[in-house]
């Protein structure tokens, strides 16, 4: 199979939406089959002309080429990059690789002009809804823009052949909206690497030097992560708050939650090895479709306490592998945190019940429903055309009834 891969987001930012892009990137050329990269570049285009990345951005990724096209920096948000450029751009780009289908992940700008040139092109699409773009338009200071977008998202998918989901409160969300054909995909877990055995007792003691319980996040320092609402556990006794991330709120959070450790960026085993270390794991943000960070938490046999919106109700098994507290409730959260911080025994056995429910979520398993979903795809599409083309014999001077016979439309 030919898949050409288009990311709203790509290395070198490293986002769910590219984790998620590397590991399908990695199976793919594990089973043999050829794929492209079309992602925004990562550094400011002169004249609308890629100028080089200066060695950031790789131009290939798992022997796969990746097409990078001019890009703008989104406001407020620096690493993340916008895609500029025409629908004509990314069909050319498509014509020269001939997929036989187009992944697109967590479409919207770049992922809009991408369903439009499969669709001229009649190149069956699979769109992967990642991202709840609408929600941030009020944490970025702009809540009447929110009805337009989700206008947009629906357009959107509703081009795409079809769209895959990551949670049933995502698909019951598309479906309310109006978006047809919503198949559910989640998320894999490298459960090797995040592992409880990555428990590293001297960064514990570099971390809790009196013993404290480790209180943890992962993720994007951003608005939408809700980060500012860990402050309600800050004056737990006995506890201490790890930030493990980057992002534009760095320094306001700092100030904000004095007390914690800011821990920055981390990738691969260290990231592993800070998971595992922690004590608890607590997932503000009500704006996450799945919540991979949950995943690797439990993997790392962390218990886990959520808010209770999006991915995280897939995820979570209250008074089982965590809790789940109500958006916006965040007194409840704190008297989850303290139950499970205060209570070794229960921690314990979360601990293990989280550990077990993730075992078997493994990526190859996961890639492979995708690939699944990339064959219905094309059948949809070959079924389409074979409409189409009836349609346009019967509408024809010349038609002939017989051909009806042998179509293959079904």
């Amino acid at each position: 199979m030919r898949v050409a891969l288009v990311a709203e987001s790509f290395l070198p930012h490293m986002n769910g939406v590219t984790n998620s892009v590397l590991h399908v990137l990695r199976h793919l050329r594990a089973q043999g089959h050829e794929a492209i990269v079309i992602a925004p570049a990562s550094s400011w285009i002169a004249g609308w002309t890629q100028r080089a990345d200066e060695g950031t951005a790789p131009r290939e990724v798992e022997g796969f080429p990746v097409h990078r096209l001019p890009s703008v920096p989104m406001s407020g948000y620096s690493s993340v990059r916008v895609a500029a450029g025409s629908v004509a751009r990314v069909r050319g780009i498509l014509e020269g690789f001939r997929p036989d289908v187009v992944h697109i992940a967590s479409p919207f700008v770049l992922g809009w002009r991408a369903v439009q040139a499969a669709e001229e092109l009649s190149i069956p699409s699979v769109a992967v809804y990642q991202t709840e773009v609408p929600r941030y338009a009020a944490k970025y200071g702009l809540p009447w823009l929110e009805d337009v977008l989700w206008n947009h998202v629906v357009r959107l998918h509703n081009t795409a052949t079809l769209t895959v989901a990551p949670s049933t409160f995502t698909i019951a969300q598309l479906h309310g909206l109006g978006v047809r054909r919503v198949h559910r995909w989640a998320r894999g877990v490298d459960s090797q690497r995040f592992h409880r055995d990555k428990r590293d007792e001297a960064l514990r003691a570099r971390l809790a030097p009196n013993g404290e319980r480790l209180i943890g996040f992962v993720g994007r320092l951003a608005h939408e992560k809700q980060v500012e609402d860990l402050a309600v556990l800050a004056d737990l006794p006995d506890t201490r708050l790890v930030i493990i991330g980057s992002g534009p709120l760095k320094d306001s959070l700092a100030q904000r939650l004095p007390g914690a450790h800011f821990a920055g960026f981390q990738g691969g085993e260290d990231l592993a090895r800070h998971v595992a270390s922690l004590d608890l794991f607590v997932h503000p943000g009500e704006s996450d479709t799945f919540g991979q960070t949950i995943q690797e938490a439990m993997a790392s046999g962390v218990p886990v306490v959520a808010v209770g919106r999006g991915g995280p109700l897939d995820l979570v098994d209250p008074s089982r592998t965590g809790w789940i507290y109500e958006p916006g409730n965040l007194d409840q959260m704190r008297e989850q945190v303290a139950d499970l911080a205060y209570d070794d025994a229960k921690r314990a056995a979360f601990s293990r019940a989280a550990w077990d429910t993730v075992q078997g979520r493994t990526w190859p398993v996961l890639c492979e429903q995708l690939i699944g979903y990339y064959e219905k795809a094309i059948r949809v599409q070959q079924r389409r055309s074979g409409e189409f083309a009836l349609r346009f014999l019967r509408n024809s001077s010349t038609w002939n009834g017989t051909l009806e016979n042998w179509l293959p439309l079904r």
